[in-house]
């Protein structure tokens, strides 16, 4: 295997120094999150808490919503239920179930200050645990309300990445490394800019380190993504990877980390994409298929089901 040494930046490292892959591990997963597990924290810690809220998928955010507000009512209909049917003024429930429904319809209302009257409490014990819960629904509903907003207003970048880097033929008699990208969401992004970070297990005097070496692409930067674009990294004599091979990849554990920058114009703030591709996801010999058509009207349609597809070609 040959390598062709250029200069290191130490920023280029990921913030993972030289230590190695081992067993196949990322040093990024694929959704752009480091590979990292966290030990040692507090059995309770709310450090993250705002950020798992805020990043979680919209189907756990909203079980969760519900379950916490389910709980909170179930809690409070056991305590209105064990004061006892006098507590509750107007409840007409005859047996054990419906007295505690009609407990838990009343706490329902009175967390989330609707009151239809139906049913009031009655005494100093029902009426002191009324006003209590009436004001923990006021600050649940505000902290929903304020998790909401921020979900809605958290800029993030939608891009869909090709399954697999290609090495597929580039120009005349030369090859390239290439993967494609495509905007998910149907706002303008400009002023794109791409990094891919190629790292390797080597060997030094007997012990196994991390190199890291940013790959120059054919193009950085592009002004709007209105379309796919493919990124390209030519084999060329300044590449690092214009000798080896696919074993020469899987020997050392190689993998690329790719770092996007864009600029949304929806947010008007800068927001960034992550991915990563391991050497058992780059295919060799094979070229993209194209990703669009004309429809009847001559106007360009992007068919973003196809961001993968490809197809062997003969060398």
């Amino acid at each position: 295997m040959a390598i062709h040494k250029r200069k290191i930046n130490p920023e280029d490292d990921l913030g993972f120094g030289p230590q190695p892959v081992i067993k196949n591990q990322p040093l990024v997963n694929k959704d752009g999150s480091p590979n990292v597990k966290r030990v040692g924290l507090p059995r309770f810690n709310s450090a993250n808490n705002y950020h798992t809220l805020i990043t979680m998928s919209w189907t756990k955010f909203w079980l969760l919503v519900l379950s916490g507000y389910l709980t909170l009512n179930i809690i409070f209909a056991f305590i209105y239920f064990s004061f006892g049917p006098q507590s509750l003024d107007g409840s007409s429930g005859i047996s054990t179930f419906h007295r505690f429904m009609d407990a838990f319809f009343f706490s329902a209302q009175t967390i989330s200050t609707v009151g239809y009257g139906h049913i009031s409490p009655k005494g100093m014990m029902s009426n002191s645990v009324a006003a209590l819960e009436s004001m923990m629904g006021l600050l649940a509903f505000a902290l929903a309300t304020g998790l909401l907003y921020g979900r809605f207003s958290r800029p993030s970048a939608q891009i869909v990445y090709s399954k697999n880097m290609l090495v597929a033929p580039y120009l005349e008699n030369s090859r390239g490394v290439m993967f494609r990208l495509a905007n998910l969401r149907r706002n303008i992004l400009i002023d794109l800019e791409i990094e891919i970070i190629f790292s390797f297990n080597e060997t030094v005097d007997g012990k196994t380190m991390r190199r890291f070496y940013p790959l120059d692409v054919e193009r950085r930067k592009v002004s709007m993504l209105t379309m796919n674009w493919t990124i390209v990294h030519p084999l060329d004599d300044k590449s690092p990877l214009k000798d080896m091979t696919q074993e020469d990849l899987e020997k050392t554990e190689a993998g690329f980390a790719i770092l996007l920058r864009a600029f949304d114009d929806t947010f008007s703030q800068t927001i960034h994409s992550r991915t990563a591709y391991q050497y058992n996801e780059v295919i060799w010999n094979a070229k993209f298929k194209p990703i669009f058509d004309r429809d009847e009207d001559g106007r360009i349609v992007l068919d973003l089901s196809k961001i993968s597809d490809h197809e062997l070609v003969t060398t």
